[in-house]
């Protein structure tokens, strides 16, 4: 159970990336009076994708009962999208297809995504410069390239032991940052119930959230 139990949660915080730190690089982009709002925001994101997605697609996966499932359960290294597959193939034949193409946008997202939080870290540290974005990109794309020649495991295995320094740095940071997320979320509670009450609250809409302007 306990090694289930490790191994859900390298999995999980792969997927969702829920305590590393990395998902408020992303919402720091949004504009708002009341920060919280954005957090209450964010918690949805680990529930929907795995809580709910990836509940069903293991659900699916055990009631299918496809014959790949049967010879990994046997020690066979069969990778988890061929499962799925073959799960999902029980009852539609096509799904194949567009599984292939999913997991093609979400590797590219992927490899997006986690660019322009590197972006954003390197420049953070580095500052904002031509020269400066020029180089994270060029490092960048040569470790693209050079993870690609990996093995599937040994990629999986550096992944799982990076995003465990991440938490490990970020968990710490959470616990001293507490104080301030309840300051910020007893004023923004205040607020909610200020507007509910018929008054204005900060006296305007204040927390419609809106795209960040950025120079450039």
């Amino acid at each position: 159970m306990l090694g289930a139990l490790i191994i859900g949660f390298k999995r999980a915080a792969f997927s969702n990336e829920a305590g590393l730190g990395s998902a408020p690089i992303a919402h720091s982009a949004v504009k708002t009076k009341h920060p919280a709002s954005e957090g209450l925001v964010a918690l949805l994101e680990p529930f929907i994708d795995t809580v709910v997605i990836c509940t069903m697609t293991a659900l699916t996966i055990v009631v299918a009962n496809p014959a790949s499932w049967a010879e990994a359960r046997a020690g066979e290294d069969i990778g988890g999208v061929t499962i799925t597959s073959d799960a999902f193939a029980t009852v539609m034949p096509w799904f194949p297809y567009v599984l292939t193409v999913a997991v093609l946008l979400f590797a590219v997202s992927t490899v997006l995504t986690w660019g322009y939080y590197g972006l954003k870290a390197w420049t953070y540290l580095f500052g904002r410069s031509r020269a400066s974005e020029l180089i994270y990109k060029v490092v960048y794309t040569v470790f693209a390239v050079a993870g690609s020649l990996l093995t599937l495991q040994t990629l999986i295995d550096l992944a799982d032991a990076v995003l465990f320094s991440l938490a490990v740095i970020n968990i710490i940071g959470l616990y001293l940052l507490a104080p301030v997320v309840k300051r910020e979320l007893e004023s923004f509670l205040d607020f909610v119930r200020a507007r509910k009450a018929g008054g204005d609250g900060d006296g305007d809409r204040g927390d419609e959230r809106e795209p960040a302007r950025t120079a450039g």
